[in-house]
């Protein structure tokens, strides 16, 4: 996953959808009390349960198609999202689809063809790299990443970085790091133009990968499942009309520490359980932590959970570990991301409302 070009309730159920129009709920008004690092403990069974029941309905006869197409990166959130597509609809009516390009880890495709063969479903791999490289993607990218590093040349490595949220002021703002082929190390502030020539080249990755999913949802009458969690969600960790668009998006609504419960309770392998949350995205290891979040998942998890419930600073802070400045930090941060990705989770805007005939489900 990657961010869009935007500079810098309690999750024991299914819920549906909120209104695309205004973006996310992403706070209940009443302060909670009682806080602790236990809050986001769920009954994965009785989830589980929900979501599949859910993704029936959703998916034979809200959408009426006959399974599931899911992008499949190795990582929990859509191992968790394809064991429940699998659960639900028969492991005969997913499709998990491998979109490798050539940046992808080695560790992600072998990850994902493990799982598809421990559920029993049919599994497609589809090679990107010829199709971004014919886009300009690699080499966009590396344009706007010369404009920093001048020395930057066809065989280094690179990712973008921010600083850690903790040890820093309210305004984080991005670095390129570059490692030459000897592995020297060279790190620069990106120009805003720079960090936008980046993710906007970057963002071919996603959006290529979802013109392959539906492809082969078109092909099969099948529905795209995203797979993002609520943190991503929330905070805008997904390109527009890339990895953010899809038919359905079953864990949206559960926190990535749930996420984590529900792949334990499902029998995901204990590999992929294990493996750092990373974006897959740039040529060197990133970590989620480091390229958006700013902060490790699980307090950051807590973090979000306690603004949407009220909860003071002080109360998340003496649960977690972090002084009540560091939680008031994240706070700001959280609603500096609810701005910026506002704009993501918009539909087409009209100039005028344009009223038309719903089908109402009577024959």
């Amino acid at each position: 996953m990657a961010i869009e070009t935007s500079l810098p309730e309690t999750s024991k159920g299914w819920s549906e959808p909120t209104d695309a129009r205004t973006g996310p709920e992403t706070r209940d008004v009443k302060p909670f009390s009682g806080f602790s690092s236990n809050v986001l403990t769920i009954d994965a069974s009785r989830v589980a349960e929900e979501i599949e029941k859910a993704i029936r309905e959703i998916v034979l006869h809200r959408l009426r198609r006959k399974g599931a197409v899911v992008a499949l990166s190795g990582g929990v959130d859509s191992s968790v999202t394809v064991a429940l597509c699998a659960r639900a609809l028969g492991k005969d009516r997913v499709l998990g689809l491998l979109m490798p390009e050539d940046e992808s880890s080695q560790d992600s495709l072998h990850l994902a063809q493990s799982l598809a063969k421990a559920l029993g479903i049919p599994s497609v791999v589809e090679n990107i790299g010829p199709a971004l490289a014919a886009l300009g993607c690699y080499h966009r990218r590396d344009e706007a990443i010369r404009s920093v590093i001048p020395e930057y040349q066809e065989g280094w490595k690179s990712k973008i970085v921010l600083p850690n949220l903790l040890d820093n002021s309210y305004y984080a703002l991005f670095s390129v790091v570059a490692q030459s082929p000897s592995g020297e190390i060279r790190r620069a502030r990106l120009t805003p133009e720079a960090y936008l020539g980046v993710v906007a080249a970057t963002n071919f990755k996603q959006r290529t990968r979802k013109m392959l999913e539906y492809y082969h949802a078109d092909r099969l009458w099948y529905a795209v499942a995203g797979t993002p969690n609520r943190l991503e969600y929330a905070q805008g960790f997904f390109v527009k009309n890339g990895d953010g668009s899809a038919d359905f998006k079953p864990i949206a609504h559960l926190y990535k520490t749930q996420v984590y419960q529900l792949g334990r309770y499902l029998g995901v392998p204990e590999e992929i359980l294990r493996r750092p949350p990373t974006t897959d995205t740039y040529s060197l290891d990133q970590s989620q932590e480091e390229f958006y979040f700013a902060l490790p998942l699980e307090k950051m998890d807590l973090c979000l959970y306690g603004k949407n419930h009220g909860t003071p600073a002080e109360d998340v802070a003496a649960a977690i570990g972090l002084s009540a400045e560091q939680v008031k930090r994240v706070y700001v941060m959280i609603d500096s991301k609810l701005k910026a990705s506002a704009y993501l989770h918009l539909p087409p805007q009209l100039v005028e409302p344009v009223a038309e005939v719903r089908y109402d489900g009577v024959h």
